[in-house]
């Protein structure tokens, strides 16, 4: 992986060579979104993928960085995928999530872009389970909010806005649209609230700390074997505390997600004598499996509900 400043000086490289190549280099998408008149928007990852297209309709060709199945964390992007982020009408991104994308935004579309970071203010990582300052690897905003439908439907909204500004002429329809979205999140939100009200047990013991916010939501508590990404190695002290607080507190189930190994979540749950299962925090959506947020969060719900002994 390249490092911060490197990786900055190979973007504007692209760039500038995206600009005086042949323009070859821009996605057919692109090419035909403009044909079509429609708005070319890339997005970084799923759920901002979801949400634009929802938003977006029919006036709006939507480009995803992350292949269907991929890990969206340490996406690292090909010149082909910088020049669609330096070409496109709008970009969709959540900053410091994705680090190349960044750097691509940096780099020739910081002026037409729409940092969902910035609709409502992240909260800090998770706290240990002991009491004292946060584990090196536990610092920093959650970038998970979209598990929390409320905050998906401000970022909803933000789209719509940046959408009808780019194509005034369609601006209502696109609030509208983003009207019906909302609609459905307000929904499923009540089917979250409804259905952990009255649950047995509040704690979930999960692989990384991704579902800080829809814990806070729903009045859970998130104990993460790592940090804010899941590619991080936890340390033998954080597996013996997490694994001393599911013995303690009679954890059942163990929780790993779809798109990463589930090993260190199921050695911790033979250790523990629970079982490990998957709670998918929606990063990204596996390849034809024919799913989408709501179906995978209606998934989610359902896990949760077995694990917390809901009534």
């Amino acid at each position: 992986m390249y490092s911060g400043p490197l990786r900055a000086a190979l973007t504007a490289l692209l760039a500038v060579g995206v600009a005086t190549a042949a323009t070859g280099c821009s996605s057919s998408d692109s090419d035909a979104a403009a044909a079509n008149g429609k708005l070319d928007v890339v997005a970084a990852f799923y759920p901002l993928q979801y949400v634009t297209q929802q938003v977006g309709g029919d006036r709006v060709s939507v480009t995803n960085l992350v292949e269907p199945g991929t890990e969206p964390h340490d996406l690292e992007l090909s010149p082909k995928q910088v020049a669609e982020v330096t070409d496109a009408d709008a970009v969709v991104y959540l900053r410091d999530f994705q680090p190349a994308v960044d750097d691509a935004v940096d780099g020739g579309a910081k002026d037409k872009s729409l940092d969902v970071a910035t609709v409502e203010p992240l909260k800090d990582g998770y706290v240990p389970l002991e009491e004292g300052e946060l584990h090196e690897d536990e610092k920093g905003k959650d970038p998970h909010v979209w598990l929390d439908p409320t905050r998906l439907a401000g970022i909803a909204d933000a789209v719509a806005k940046k959408l009808g500004d780019l194509d005034p002429d369609h601006a209502s329809e696109f609030t509208a649209n983003a009207k019906a979205l909302d609609t459905k999140l307000s929904t499923l939100d009540e089917e979250y609230r409804t259905g952990l009200a009255s649950c047995q047990e509040k704690t979930i013991v999960v692989s990384h700390n991704a579902f800080g916010y829809l814990a806070a939501r729903y009045g859970l508590t998130q104990v993460a074997i790592t940090g804010l990404t899941p590619e991080e190695e936890p340390s033998a002290a954080r597996l013996a505390e997490v694994a001393n607080y599911a013995k303690q507190n009679g954890v059942k189930e163990i929780f790993f997600e779809t798109l990463v190994s589930p090993k260190i979540a199921e050695a911790l749950a033979a250790e523990v004598g629970a079982k490990a299962e998957v709670l998918d925090p929606i990063e990204g959506i596996e390849k034809n499996s024919g799913d989408d947020y709501f179906s995978v969060m209606r998934t989610n719900l359902t896990t949760l509900r077995g694990a917390l002994q809901c009534q």
